[in-house]
């Protein structure tokens, strides 16, 4: 359940969630994804929460059919969005942005999640096993025993929302894991203004857009997604590169970036989020 408050609040978090505990034990009702009406008698509530939105039923309500109040205890996640919009770092020739930037939530991805439509549950297993990665790092499960990563790769035809749905999942893992991590950013990584005409640039652009990730994730408090849309370019160049159809350089940029990708993966407060329309073309092994 989620409880977004009022930009101008400046009422505590834990207040505002024990405050909406309060409203929903005082209620008998059934679980469904959608708002929650805020009591017109709870002045507190009216003033500093935006909504009470109800999400991430639907594998229950696949199950149970209906799921009332009294057989589970919704976990109520409270959080203010942040206004800013994204921060731009630009390339050498100062018109193509290497890499966007977000602080997480963001008022720009608010109700995203529950706007894209797929079938049910796909949206609430890729949350569980995201979130099941970040707590199985953080607590030292060793992955030859427990199956996990933290690159997730989504694919699919154009237009069905795979970089959508990798805002929204950062969106969502960010307002979850809000109490460990005290800042969450989005990283979106234009993979094509990695590539310079100029001969070694290309791994200048590689080694600044790292420096900076390493830098977001060197802080323990910081939760970090790296979103590369449109992967299959990387292989691609590779393939060319290999077939001498492109110098040299292009192979060396998209090595070092695997390689950078490789090294994140060693910290535990990071997450890769990848998409492409062909995965036939991906062979960065």
């Amino acid at each position: 359940m989620s409880a977004p408050m009022e930009a101008t609040s400046t009422a505590r978090a834990e207040d505002v969630r024990a405050a909406v505990e309060r409203m929903l034990e005082a209620r008998s009702l059934s679980y469904v994804d959608g708002p929650v009406p805020i009591p017109n008698d709870d002045p507190f509530l009216l003033a500093n929460v935006k909504r009470i939105q109800i999400c991430d039923t639907d594998e229950w309500i696949e199950t149970h059919k209906v799921l009332l109040f009294w057989q589970v205890k919704p976990v109520v996640h409270v959080f203010q969005l942040s206004e800013d919009g994204p921060g731009e770092e630009l390339g050498e020739d100062d018109t193509l942005s290497s890499f966007n930037e977000w602080a997480l939530p963001a008022k720009e991805f608010d109700g995203l999640w529950e706007s894209l439509l797929y079938e049910v549950g796909l949206k609430q297993r890729l949350l569980r096993y995201a979130a099941s990665a970040l707590l199985f790092t953080e607590r030292g499960v060793d992955p030859c025993l427990v199956s996990w990563n933290r690159i997730v790769l989504l694919h699919g035809p154009p237009g069905t929302g795979k970089t959508s749905l990798c805002k929204a999942l950062a969106q969502k893992l960010s307002i979850r894991f809000k109490s460990r991590y005290s800042m969450c950013q989005l990283i979106e990584v234009n993979a094509h203004s990695l590539f310079s005409k100029w001969f070694s640039e290309s791994g200048k652009l590689v080694a600044k857009l790292f420096q900076k990730i390493q830098e977001m994730v060197e802080e323990e408090s910081n939760l970090v997604f790296v979103l590369i849309d449109e992967v299959e370019s990387l292989a691609a160049a590779r393939q060319a590169a290999i077939s001498g159809s492109e110098p040299s350089d292009s192979i060396r940029v998209v090595n070092a970036l695997l390689t950078q990708m490789d090294k994140l993966k060693s910290w535990p407060n990071v997450i890769i989020l990848t998409t492409s329309n062909i995965t036939t073309a991906i062979a960065l092994q």
